[in-house]
């Protein structure tokens, strides 16, 4: 067992305390994440007075689990995700791969147990999801028909997300002008909650670098 399974989730609550967020959108396997995060800012409150917001999970039922391409959970650890930023050939190849039964192409389907209905319901809007079931409830419809209606949808649904991802991708320069933008921002929050925490542990600041000094007598 090494240091990385303790460290992990104080990094992960660091990541959302240090934000003052109030809310926090995961999925139902992260949900312990954010109880120990809350744990956390909950002992600190109670040891040095009000200084971290105690944030709540938000949970999305329709999404809690999205299955991978192989009808596990979809996760990168796993390697059973699909990246929407793919070039086009290699994404329709990512969901060619999509893990389905034997069903001969003219029989009935089970949307409920078809990993490639199930993403497609995440996505698609009320019509084209029944337009999907239909076509599986009444047969003569393949898989290769419903993953190419996947693929489709993803293409469409996200397309304006993969050209800003190309654009940045061949612009380095200005990805890098947008990630200090995003870090300054991001800065001036987190600056604020860790003065808040450094005066509660009994810091402050000293001489003109800003350093922080514990106070004598604290």
């Amino acid at each position: 067992m090494n240091a990385g399974l303790f460290i992990y989730p104080v990094l992960m609550a660091s990541d959302i305390l240090l934000y003052d967020a109030n809310f926090v959108p995961v999925g139902k396997d992260q949900k312990k994440h954010l109880e120990m995060t809350r744990d956390i800012a909950t002992a600190f409150n109670n040891q040095y007075g009000e200084t971290l917001v105690v944030p709540e999970a938000l949970i999305d039922e329709r999404v809690m689990i999205i299955p991978g391409i192989d009808g596990q959970k979809m996760s990168k650890s796993y390697n059973n995700y699909i990246d929407i930023f793919l070039p086009e050939k290699e994404l329709k190849k990512v969901v060619t791969d999509i893990v389905t039964n034997a069903t001969p192409l003219e029989s009935p389907k089970n949307s409920d147990t078809c990993n490639v209905f199930k993403l497609y319901a995440f996505l698609g809007n009320g019509s084209q999801v029944k337009y999907m079931k239909e076509k599986y409830l009444k047969g003569g419809y393949g898989y290769g028909h419903a993953k190419t209606a996947l693929f489709e949808l993803i293409m469409d649904k996200f397309k304006n997300e993969r050209a800003e991802f190309n654009r940045y991708m061949s612009d380095k320069s200005e990805l890098e002008k947008k990630l200090l933008q995003g870090a300054k921002k991001a800065r001036k929050v987190a600056r604020k909650v860790l003065n808040k925490v450094r005066e509660n542990l009994g810091y402050r600041k000293s001489g003109q670098g800003h350093r922080w000094q514990q106070r004598k007598n604290f």
